[in-house]
C-alpha cells in the first residue's frame, strides 16, 4: 500500500475575493444615496472600535491564542483537498489485511502514514493494546484536538461580541462633545452623523469580518472532527478485527465515494506482493 498522501494545499482565490464585497455592497450603497464616502471614515471612531475591541479581546485571552487566532484565519484561505474518502478506502484495507493476516501484517503499512492521530492509534493496535485503553487513547487524543482547532473560532467570537458595544461607547462619547457644543447649532449635525460612525464600524466589522471569519473556522473545526470520527471508527473496527464488510458498511456514514470491497481486495494483493518482491 501507497504511503499516505499529505494533503494538498492551496490558496482559496474566490474566499479571498468574497472578502471585500460585503464592503464594497455597504459603500456603493452610500454613493447611491449621494452621501460621500468621506464622512464615513473617523479616526478617533476607528480607534475606539478597533482598539478597545483588540484590549477586550487580550483581557479575554493571552497573546498566544490571539496569534494563533490570527495564523488560522490565514489558514482558512487555504483550500485543503477533502480525503476523506481516501481514508475511509485506506482503513478498509488495512482492515481486510488485519482480518486475513492478523494484526501484525500492518506494521509496515502504519509506518509509511503521517496523520499522527491516525498512526498513534494503529501503533496501539499493532501493540495489541487493550480495547478500553485504546479507546480512552482515541477519546482524549480527539477531545484535546477538537478543543484546539475550536479555540481560534472562540477569539473571534469574542472579538465580534465586544465591537458593537465598543461601537456604541464611541458613539456616547461623541454625543457628549456634541452635547458640549449646543452653543453652536450650525455643528450638531455633523457632530452627530461623526458619533454614529462608531456604531457603524463596530457593527461592520463584527458582521462583516470576525464573525464570517469565526463561522469559517468552525466549519473548519467540524470538517476536522468528522475525519477524527472516522478514524475512530476505522481503528477500533481494525482493532476488534470486525468483518471488512461491516467496517465498510459502518464508515460509509462517513464517506460519499469510497470502493467497493471487491475492489479493495485486490489492491491489497498487489501491495502485498510487491512488498514481500521488495523484501525479498
Amino acid at each position: 500500500m501507497s504511503p499516505s498522501p499529505r494533503r494538498r494545499r492551496r490558496l482559496d482565490i474566490a474566499s479571498l475575493l468574497v472578502i471585500p464585497l460585503g464592503f464594497a455592497v455597504v459603500l456603493f450603497a452610500q454613493v447611491v444615496d449621494g452621501v460621500g464616502l468621506r464622512s464615513l471614515w473617523h479616526a478617533s471612531a476607528a480607534l475606539i472600535v478597533l482598539g478597545g475591541t483588540l484590549g477586550a479581546v487580550l483581557i479575554s485571552y493571552s497573546p498566544r491564542e490571539i496569534g494563533r487566532a490570527v495564523t488560522a484565519a490565514g489558514r482558512a484561505f487555504l483550500a485543503v483537498d477533502d480525503d476523506i474518502d481516501a481514508l475511509a478506502a485506506r482503513l478498509v484495507a488495512l482492515s481486510i489485511r488485519a482480518h486475513r493476516r492478523g494484526l501484525p501484517a500492518i506494521e509496515a503499512d502504519v509506518e509509511q502514514i503521517s496523520d499522527p492521530f491516525l498512526k498513534g492509534g494503529l501503533a496501539l493496535v499493532v501493540d495489541n493494546t487493550a480495547s478500553e485503553t485504546l479507546i480512552e487513547y482515541l477519546t482524549v487524543e480527539k477531545a484535546a484536538r477538537d478543543a484546539e482547532d475550536e479555540s481560534p473560532a472562540r477569539v473571534f467570537e469574542a472579538a465580534a461580541g465586544y465591537a458593537p458595544t465598543l461601537g456604541i461607547l464611541g458613539a456616547v462619547l461623541g454625543l457628549i462633545r456634541v452635547m458640549q457644543q449646543l452653543g453652536s447649532p450650525s455643528t450638531l449635525g455633523a457632530g452627530i452623523a461623526v458619533a454614529f460612525v462608531a456604531t457603524a464600524y463596530g457593527v461592520a466589522s463584527a458582521n462583516l469580518v470576525l464573525l464570517p471569519l469565526a463561522g469559517r473556522l468552525r466549519e473548519r473545526a467540524a470538517m476536522a472532527t468528522r475525519r477524527r470520527d472516522l478514524i475512530v471508527q476505522g481503528v477500533c473496527a481494525i482493532q476488534q478485527r470486525v468483518n471488512p464488510r461491516l467496517v465498510a458498511q459502518k464508515l460509509r456514514a462517513f464517506s460519499t465515494d469510497m470502493p467497493r470491497i471487491e475492489d479493495l481486495a485486490p489492491r491489497m494483493a498487489a501491495a502485498g506482493s510487491l512488498r514481500a518482491r521488495m523484501l525479498s
